[in-house]
């Protein structure tokens, strides 16, 4: 099976926010299926980050999405992978490592260092896919946060 990879536009926006509103309940966040339309539609409009999609008989399976940023001691671009998903009913097909491929020809095209992601540690699937496609795990860093209060 050849997997359709492609980076999104305006018209993908109904399909590929109902897979993003899909991702934030697997993060446990509620429901909110026009707010992921309007997030997602100022990503594309604004270009402020690369979003690109697998495609399977004309419908949207999956999508990633990553943002630049830079790292000051390799002076250059580097990634964050933010997002990752593929829909319960398309997992274990390879559209996964194909959306990651995608990522490395973006990270090789624009210049970049690299890219790097975070995942929880339950995520079982995702700490195996990532070392499976390349990723280092580093143990030897802290990550912190600091949130605004709502």
């Amino acid at each position: 099976m050849k997997n359709n990879i492609r980076k999104a536009t305006q018209d993908d926006l109904v399909q590929l926010s109902q897979l993003f509103d899909e991702y934030r309940m697997f993060y446990h966040k509620t429901s909110d299926f026009l707010g992921a339309q309007q997030f997602l539609s100022e990503r594309l409009e604004k270009k402020d980050s690369e979003i690109f999609v697998a495609e399977d008989e004309g419908k949207l399976v999956g999508f990633t999405q990553l943002y630049p940023l830079f790292s000051s001691t390799r002076m250059k671009r580097y990634w964050l992978l933010n997002d990752l998903y593929v829909n319960s009913n398309s997992r274990g097909k390879g559209f996964s490592k194909a959306l990651i491929e995608r990522a490395k020809e973006l990270c090789r095209t624009s210049n970049s260092c690299g890219m790097y992601l975070e995942t929880g540690k339950e995520n079982r699937i995702g700490n195996q896919l990532y070392p499976s496609a390349g990723f280092k795990k580093y143990d030897d860093v802290n990550f912190y946060e600091w949130e605004v209060e709502s």
